[in-house]
């Protein structure tokens, strides 16, 4: 054990797999685990505390201990980190908070004069068991703090701060990213990806490891290959200058004793419609392994190959072992928006189930090439639904099934990986936003059994022509439609941008388009593009001088790359006409899978709609964002649910209920659970989310703990 006295025992958590496996079998163990000092938990980001005291048989006794309201609305995804008693997290603002664990009281605040708008799922914190150092991310920032009174490291970056715009080899005044989640630790390196816009112009989605101390840049990766490196050949010769995204915003995971990071990436831009990116894309929708000191890759697994869909990998993965022929072998498991799980050798890349190419049909979109196969996992099936038949509609009432079988005669719905076609809607199932989400699974590395909260609903969508039109028109479209529609009708997702002008001034509509809001990243528009654009959104009008223009083939090039004249009609859930998903229950599910064996051990429904369960209709699920977390203590925490606001806790080998709380928002967040003075307590961040644009938002911390 005295590599442990060496490292510490924060580390020793993160490291020693036989900690996990037999929680409380050392002297370090119970300390260590006393706190959750990474948003996951532990480098593993397995979402597992060997904490015991709260358990099967007394957690129905569960009392709020405290809460702490920041005041702030706008919602809330962050997963507090806990290290000796006191929680760092985040408010709606970006403000980064400090609080004593056991009573909620705060500490100290660090107001950065930016008003965040984008999700900040957490904060990063980094020892050496001398020094000790958090890094928040607002907005394209990263602040180095001072854990005991909130003050800026000066001597990190510029004035305690580095600009993720830079080093990207594009002029950064014209880059648009946010870190959303919180970058990992590897010994003196804290390693970041990024939030990017999904449609051009975009920044590529560069993975980066930056030195601890003072900020330096110490390795890049290019996840859009430049020339003579790997995966080139996958883009067109010149995607590397102009092509974005293919970015980390789900998080990555970290196998300190290997030295390897795991990152997940998501979709290129722009995401629906690939004619400036044909070819398979690496590292777009890929798996990296890559060597966490110098940023070299590994392995990787490709898992859409010219992404169509949106299908990002949407969270980071998870690192266990599981046994096989009387050996462990290390393993990663990663979910995805599609439903599908994917388990490999961690250091070879193997997959330990098998997998297959399955062939797909063709674009019927012009300049579209899609990719004739994507792989298939064949252990273990799909946790979510992956097609809607007539017999899979909602039968809530009668006349609710008979329009949902009116409608889906209209759309295309052949199953997965259908390319989107101009002028007639296609099915995705499970939706655009999965499938699994943001908040990732966790593991019993006790049992290797995998907790997967999954959303069971489904989407549709269409490709329009962009067609000819004024600038603020062609630019509404390249940058908005995908959103807010082709008509800037909106949907139940997105506002309407019809009358916007009645509501908001020209200035501030620009501060949104440059700052973001909740779902909607910043767009680094700027000049007469960003007015020509102002104009459209007050007017709607198409003056006729621009029109002539546009039709003659005099465009806006600066946000209109060439060959991107088809865009996605807007992100349109399949709902019945009282806004209900329009397939049957559940819409939402819990499912524990056992990885071993590749089979499910029980799947229940998560969460439900109130109004229906005062009319009978209980345990629907519901569409929900944020994970679970799961304890030596027999228990699986999760709150996620979008409208009943409740945070429960299921005995993790049945499935069964055994106790729920009504937070005051919906806890669109993954718990904690941590140890302070010798008490356990579970904390959620209930705020809402931009998931529920109708939902109320606030930002309160709610900890509970058994009565003292």
């Amino acid at each position: 054990m005295r590599w442990m006295k060496k490292v510490g025992i924060a580390a020793c958590a993160g490291l020693c797999m036989l900690c996990l496996r037999v929680p409380g079998h050392c002297q370090f163990a119970e300390k260590a685990t006393a706190n959750w000092p990474i948003v996951g938990g532990t480098p593993a980001n397995s979402h597992y505390s060997a904490l015991r005291q709260i358990n099967r048989s007394n957690v129905a006794r569960l009392q709020m201990a405290w809460k702490f309201d920041t005041s702030e609305s706008g919602g809330l995804e962050t997963t507090p980190i806990a290290v000796d008693g006191i929680l760092y997290a985040f408010t709606p603002r970006q403000q980064v908070i400090a609080l004593d664990g056991a009573t909620g009281k705060l500490l100290w605040k660090f107001d950065s004069g930016i008003r965040g708008t984008q999700p900040d799922r957490g904060i990063s914190y980094w020892t050496d068991g001398k020094e000790r150092r958090l890094f928040a991310g607002v907005m394209n920032f990263v602040y180095a703090l001072d854990p005991a009174t909130g003050k800026v490291i000066s001597s990190f970056g510029k004035d305690g701060r580095i600009d993720l715009r830079e080093n990207l080899g594009r002029d950064p005044e014209l880059q648009s990213i946010a870190l959303t989640s919180p970058g990992v630790i590897y010994k003196d390196l804290l390693i970041v990806g990024g939030r990017n816009p999904e449609t051009l112009p975009a920044p590529p989605g560069d993975i980066r490891a930056y030195d601890v101390h003072t900020g330096a840049l110490r390795w890049s990766f290019h996840t859009i290959p430049h020339p003579g490196e790997f995966g080139y050949n996958t883009w067109p010769k010149d995607a590397w200058k102009i092509s974005g995204a293919a970015n980390n915003w789900a998080g990555m995971a970290v196998d300190r004793k290997r030295g390897i990071v795991y990152v997940p990436t998501g979709s290129a831009a722009p995401d629906f419609y690939g004619a400036t990116r044909i070819g398979d894309d690496l590292f777009a929708d890929t798996l990296l392994a890559l060597d966490a000191a110098t940023g070299k890759r590994l392995w990787h697994f490709q898992g859409v190959h010219h992404d169509l869909w949106d299908r990002d990998f949407p969270a980071a993965p998870i690192l266990l072992s599981i046994p096989r022929n009387g050996k462990l072998i290390p393993a990663i498991a990663q979910t995805t928006k599609q439903g599908y799980l994917y388990v490999f050798n961690r250091i070879t890349g193997a997959p330990l189930f098998p997998i297959e190419d399955r062939h797909y049909p063709p674009s019927t979109t012009p300049g579209e090439v899609a990719s004739s196969a994507q792989p298939f996992p064949l252990i273990p099936n799909p946790f979510a639904p992956q097609n809607v038949t007539e017999n899979t509609l909602t039968n809530r009432t009668p006349q609710a099934h008979a329009w949902a079988v009116a409608r889906l005669r209209q759309i295309r719905h052949d199953g997965q990986f259908v390319p989107l076609s101009v002028g007639r809607d296609t099915l995705v199932s499970p939706s655009f936003e999965g499938g699994a989400e943001w908040g990732g699974p966790a593991v019993d590395p006790e049992t290797d059994v995998l907790y997967i909260n999954a959303n069971d609903y489904a989407s549709f969508a269409a490709l329009a022509l962009r067609g000819a039109g004024s600038p603020g028109r062609i630019t509404y479209m390249n940058q908005c439609s995908v959103c807010h529609g082709d008509h800037r009708q909106g949907s139940s997702e997105f506002p309407s941008l019809i009358h916007i002008s009645s509501k908001l001034t020209p200035q501030q509509i620009a501060s949104i388009i440059h700052s973001g809001k909740g779902r909607m990243p910043a767009l680094p528009l700027k000049g007469k593009t960003l007015s020509d654009l102002l104009a459209y959104l007050e007017t709607g009008r198409e003056p006729a001088s621009d029109t002539a223009k546009a039709s003659s083939g005099q465009r806006d090039r600066s946000t209109t790359p060439v060959n991107s004249q088809y865009v996605m009609t807007g992100y349109r859930r399949f709902v019945d006409p009282d806004g209900y998903p329009a397939t049957a229950p559940p819409w939402g599910t819990l499912n524990a899978l056992d990885l071993k064996t590749g089979k499910y051990l029980w799947q229940i429904p998560l969460g439900e709609y109130p109004e229906l369960a005062a009319k009978g209709m209980k345990n629907t699920g519901s569409e929900n964002y944020g994970g679970p977390i799961v304890t030596a203590g027999g228990l699986l925490f999760i709150a996620a649910t979008n409208f009943d606001h409740k945070i429960r806790a299921f005995d993790k080998k049945t499935g069964k209920l055994l106790w729920q709380a009504t937070l005051p928002y919906a806890g669109n967040a993954t718990p904690a659970t941590y140890e302070a003075h010798g008490r356990q307590y579970v904390v959620i961040a209930a705020g809402g989310s931009t998931m529920n644009p109708r939902g109320p938002t606030g930002g309160v911390y709610v900890a509970f703990a058994l009565p003292q």
